[in-house]
């Protein structure tokens, strides 16, 4: 039996939680559950044998942590956890399942907004997934973010031969803790080529319906439901739906059709896995009508390509002084200005293209794609003639792109197709080939029809094929305006793709060219131009493609016509280092222009009157915009660590002035004995940080004895708890209550004088109240809030 086998079923059964079954089992506060294999593998064995006897047909191994960053600590190497993993696994179900290398999140933010590297992420993912040769598939579970995801897909593509499962994990604002959209995930992980996606963790069935449903507008990939068992109750360690309405939520879910994969998550148990069968063995698989049309995203938007969108042109050094510059002198802030500058102007895609021969492409296209996907959201198009620059931009890339460009030459096609389909990206198809641009529509059709038959047998999509038939300068060749429009039509129509031109092309060497481009682009339009690749800063180019909207239909009701002009407005102000504000940099992410702003601000301001009247306001406007699902935690984090260099600057400012820096307040952060997880509680620290507070962070697996030491000895009076599993919220409630009756932290009539905000994915607000605690914090942001109500700033 193999998985192409048990996809000829109507529907696949998959297990249950383990950790919530080896808690029940006996797990010790702070062992790490994966070192069970070694020291306890009957344990393991018998929990997976009660899932198979009732049922469950993929079996996950006990390896959801075994990577190298959580092991480091264990005295076991990664090797032999997993391995040991595998093999309990496969004695314990010998034929009657498969078994499935289950792997985790590593445990750590990626860049930007994190330390760790993509390159450092995919090392983790490989060595687990080199030592689980021995696994018949492998399920990544329980992931948050996006490119993580990528790393660890492309791991298993490149080392190993085994199916590949994913599922990520949604909160019921439809995103993931990074911010991760469905529709985002479903077309990368798509692209990427897994063999099924779809969503565990953190809900209970009813909860993940609405998720499940969007996966199935987007998708028609086998789609994988594991819910929890309802919400967890602290109190009891227990969670609040029971088997038979497990299993008949699970059934209204499977109705939405292109469900197959079903199982559970946290609280689950066999009696749910036998239940769940009972209900879905009489049902027959349907698939969802996807009715979505081709569309491409960054890791948190997707834009679809279902009426016309604007390409921006500006990243592009070619006829641009300042452009060039700025690439030559390392000045990515100047680049990603004209990105900010774009988007606020109402560009859907950003072209970028880096080309220089003074530098080195291939590195400075992968600087500028990251710091890019800090700041934006918007899709990316990156633009290079290079195969190697292409790839290393593909790879690090979160979401799926478009690449700039394929043509009809051999060396072309067969160089740059298949890295599209590799990485799962769209792709823009030139109608040139060896013998140049034909002069005529028919000639530039047949390329076309060239590459798009080429990219379909290498696996690529016609719908993710987009055709430039090439604008050439009108004051050389005049007869080639209505040649190139020709192609444009019959490409639209007889092979059915989406269409791009690089507009302004049209005008090079006539006098008053913006007259030219909009009468061309509103030509262009009009043949079926879905892709214009123009300066948004126009307004007049920007204008022709809403009206274009309008008289065709396309913008109902002329919504979006009339939100953009009603109010007389002005044309949006191009974002450029040579008028920002120092608000303007921290909220756009703009570290080094950040810098130099507040040095320049400190010469004739004080530096409490920078902080309170242009970081501090800067932050709340972030975080406001972060709670309003504005923006997302790359761009939360990336706003903090920018406003972080300026506290720096007024730091070194003081020093050098025999001032010394005032801190807001101490904070003590720890996450409780026997939790190792501290992503949350690194990301309360950043923004801690960067609103002027100390912290003083005590790591994971803190013991209340630390804690406690740690808040007499530096006289702390406000401590924040943070804890990822129900068996760790005991150590928070015994911290709380070790601190309460510590003679050194209470006041002389009694009362305590430490106050305690406590938060984690397992916690309510009335357990934190139950256990003590004066504030329950469920993001970084209201942390941040509790800091001010405590220390009055």
């Amino acid at each position: 039996m193999n998985f192409s086998d048990l996809l000829k079923n109507d529907y696949i059964i998959l297990d249950g939680a383990m950790g919530t079954m080896i808690q029940k089992s006996g797990l010790k506060l702070g062992e790490i559950p994966e070192t069970l294999n070694l020291t306890h593998p009957e344990m393991i064995k018998d929990i997976h044998r009660g899932y198979v006897d009732v049922g469950t047909q993929i079996v996950c191994a006990n390896t959801f942590g075994a990577n190298g960053y959580k092991l480091k600590d264990s005295g076991y190497t990664v090797e032999e956890i997993i391995k040991a993993g595998i093999k309990n696994a496969k004695d314990a179900v010998g034929d009657k399942a498969l078994v499935a290398l289950d792997i985790g999140p590593i445990g750590q933010l990626l860049e930007p907004a994190g330390s760790m590297s993509f390159d450092t992420a995919y090392d983790y993912f490989k060595e687990e997934i080199l030592a689980g040769a021995d696994a018949d598939v492998i399920f990544f579970e329980t992931m948050t973010d996006l490119l993580e995801v990528k790393a660890g897909v492309l791991a298993a593509r490149e080392n190993s031969n085994k199916p590949i499962l994913v599922s990520m994990t949604f909160e019921e604002n439809m995103r993931t803790f990074a911010g991760v959209s469905v529709a985002s995930a479903a077309l990368t992980l798509e692209g990427l080529g897994v063999n099924a996606l779809g969503v565990n963790c953190s809900l209970g069935p009813d909860e993940l319906a609405p998720i499940v449903k969007e996966f199935t507008k987007w998708t028609n990939l086998p789609i994988i439901v594991k819910p929890n068992a309802g919400l967890p109750d602290p109190n009891s360690n227990t969670y609040n739906v029971k088997p038979k309405d497990f299993s008949e939520s699970l059934s209204k879910i499977i109705d939405f059709g292109t469900v197959k994969l079903v199982g559970g998550c946290c609280g689950t148990t066999p009696e749910y896995i036998k239940a769940l069968k009972e209900v879905v063995e009489n049902k027959k698989y349907t698939i969802a009508e996807i009715k979505k049309d081709t569309s491409v995203c960054s890791g948190t938007t997707v834009v679809e390509i279902n009426q016309p969108r604007v390409i921006g042109e500006r990243i592009n050094p070619t006829g641009k002084k300042l452009f060039k510059e700025a690439l030559i002198n390392n000045d990515i802030d100047y680049i990603l200005s004209q990105a900010i500058s774009q988007v606020n102007a109402g560009a859907d895609i950003l072209d970028v293209n880096v080309g220089l021969p003074e530098i080195d492409e291939k590195e400075m296209m992968v600087r500028v794609i990251k710091a890019l996907q800090s700041v934006v959201d918007v899709p990316l198009q990156i633009d290079s003639t290079k195969p190697d620059v292409l790839e290393a931009a593909l790879r690090i890339y979160n979401g799926k792109p478009i690449v700039n460009s394929v043509n009809g030459e051999e060396k072309s096609l067969n160089t740059v197709l298949p890295l599209v389909k590799k990485y799962g990206a769209s792709v823009i198809g030139l109608v040139l080939d060896e013998d140049g641009i034909p002069k005529t529509a028919e000639g530039r059709f047949n390329i076309a029809k060239k590459i798009v038959d080429r990219a379909k047998a290498v696996g690529i999509p016609a719908k993710d094929v987009y055709i430039d038939c090439l604008t050439l300068t009108v004051s050389a060749q005049q007869e080639g305006c209505i040649e190139t429009l020709k192609a444009l039509h019959k490409v639209k129509t007889e092979l059915g793709c989406k269409t791009c031109l690089g507009v302004s092309n049209i005008s090079f060497g006539l006098p008053n060219r913006p007259l030219i481009n909009h009468i061309f682009l509103t030509m262009a339009l009009e043949e079926g131009l879905d892709l214009p690749i123009i300066n948004p800063n126009d307004g007049d180019m920007m204008g022709a493609v809403r009206a274009y909207k309008v008289l065709s239909n396309i913008d109902k009701n002329s919504k979006d016509f009339i939100s953009f002009y009603n109010e007389a407005k002005p044309e949006t102000p191009k974002i450029s280092c040579s008028h920002i504000t120092l608000s303007d940099a921290i909220i756009n992410g703009l570290k080094n222009e950040a810098a130099t702003l507040t040095q320049k601000a400190l010469e004739n301001k004080d530096a409490m009157e920078i902080v309170n009247g242009e970081l501090i306001p800067a932050l709340d406007r972030v975080g406001a915009d972060f709670e309003q699902n504005k923006i997302f935690l790359p761009q939360l984090i990336q706003s903090a660590n920018v406003a972080q260099v300026c506290f720096e600057e007024i730091k070194k400012h003081l020093t050098k002035t025999n001032n010394t820096p005032v801190s807001k307040g101490k904070i003590i952060l720890a996450t409780v004995k026997g939790d190792i997880h501290d992503i949350g509680k690194n990301i309360v620290k950043v923004l801690l940080d960067n609103y002027g507070y100390t912290v003083v962070d005590l790591g994971r697996d803190v013991a209340p004895e630390l804690i406690v030491e740690t808040a007499i000895k530096q006289d702390i009076k406000l401590i924040g708890l943070s804890a990822l599993m129900t068996t760790t919220l005991k150590s928070m409630e015994d911290t709380i209550a070790l601190a309460r009756k510590t003679p050194e932290l209470q006041n002389p009539d009694g009362s305590s004088k430490c106050i305690f905000f406590v938060g984690g994915a397992v916690l309510t607000k009335d357990y934190a109240m139950k256990i003590g605690a004066d504030y329950y914090c469920k993001d970084a942001k209201e942390s941040v809030d509790t800091a001010k109500k405590v220390f009055g700033a």
